[in-house]
């Protein structure tokens, strides 16, 4: 697999896996997995060769990174990439109470609070540095900072003036002891990607979505900053919540929803397309984020050996270049978006 070398704009170096390992679904995103099968899961990505994985302790309120611990004991710690999230805080809870009842299953009883203070984001990585049994993270991301999440902009104005005032501060004390190598933020939005950018010294964001075969409108402005300053992007959602990888189907998601029909019709021209020329829909999805130069890894989940299997047959395919032209003559991607020589 191809290892990307990103030497961060703070001068750290870290070397990336463009495929990486997102332990979402191992938080029991969605559906419960049994132990067992987490552990075969996270063991077939490291013999396929991934050494890029990425985790938080929204993702099963701490149970993605207790299996991480379990998964990485005994592995050299040089020989991994890891990052963690910052900006949430775990409180134990009744079960009833718990966050993300119906979202995340057979979890611990934890109830999420959002804190992006000082001492909230050094709280939080202490605590994830227990929960996965290292002594340091390579990357730490501010997470979930945009409008999925809180909203309305009063409300994500005041969680970037925190972040900023506060966490921000510690994020950077962090790295610059050696704790972290490199910060960042975790979100769903470019938009508040840029404006972090422009407010702070970021390293790499992880972006789930918006730069895919379906949206390329972070290249107007935020991409092009990226590319200046140096910046690194691991990108998240590459199928867009799944339609680019199910297909416009009834039922399909998109952006964690069921997709609306002007999507499902944008998709389903892509899918032509791509029948065209011999190629399925989530093959051209995975590769094609990864041609932008700023962009250091994919993280696609995976809940089975067997997924983990199907990531990486699907990575291995070679795109033909006259796909790529004929999505632009349609008007399907932007003209400037950068594809395969």
């Amino acid at each position: 697999m191809e290892t990307r070398r990103f030497e961060a704009p703070s001068g750290a170096s870290l070397s990336f896996t463009e495929l990486g390992c997102g332990t979402a679904p191992l938080g029991n995103l969605y559906a419960a997995v049994p132990e067992k099968q987490a552990q075969d899961t996270l063991d077939a990505a490291w013999k396929a060769g991934i050494r890029y994985f990425d985790t938080a302790p929204l993702y099963g309120l701490g149970l993605a990174e207790t299996r991480l611990n379990h998964f990485l004991r005994g592995k050299p710690r040089d020989s991994y990439v890891l990052s963690t999230k910052v900006g949430r805080l775990l409180k134990v809870s009744p079960p009833s109470e718990r966050t993300g009842i119906g979202k995340f299953f057979d979890t611990p009883s934890r109830r999420e609070v959002y804190d992006y203070g000082y001492d909230g984001v050094m709280r939080s990585l202490e605590d994830s540095l227990e929960r996965l049994g290292v002594d340091r993270v390579d990357i730490i991301f501010a997470h979930d900072l945009d409008f999925s999440n809180h909203i309305t902009k009063e409300a994500v104005d005041a969680r970037f003036e925190e972040l900023m005032e506060g966490g921000y501060r510690a994020m950077v004390k962090l790295r610059d002891e050696g704790v972290v190598k490199a910060i960042g933020a975790g979100v769903n939005e470019w938009e508040i990607c840029q404006r972090l950018a422009e407010a702070g010294d970021f390293d790499v964001f992880l972006l789930a979505g918006r730069y895919t075969l379906l949206e390329q409108e972070s290249l107007k402005s935020f991409l092009p900053l990226c590319e200046r300053r140096g910046i690194g992007i691991v990108l998240g959602g590459a199928y867009n919540s799944g339609i680019l990888a199910s297909g416009p189907k009834e039922g399909a998601f998109y952006n964690y929803e069921p997709a609306p029909q002007h999507i499902l019709d944008r998709v389903a021209r892509i899918e032509a397309l791509c029948e065209r020329h011999s190629v399925k829909l989530v093959q051209a999805a995975l590769r094609f984020p990864l041609v932008h130069p700023a962009i250091v890894s994919v993280i696609p989940g995976a809940t089975s050996p067997g997924q983990v299997a199907l990531n990486m047959e699907t990575l291995s395919v070679t795109i033909p270049p006259a796909l790529w032209r004929d999505l632009k003559e349609a008007g399907l991607m932007r003209p400037e978006a950068p594809v395969p020589a």
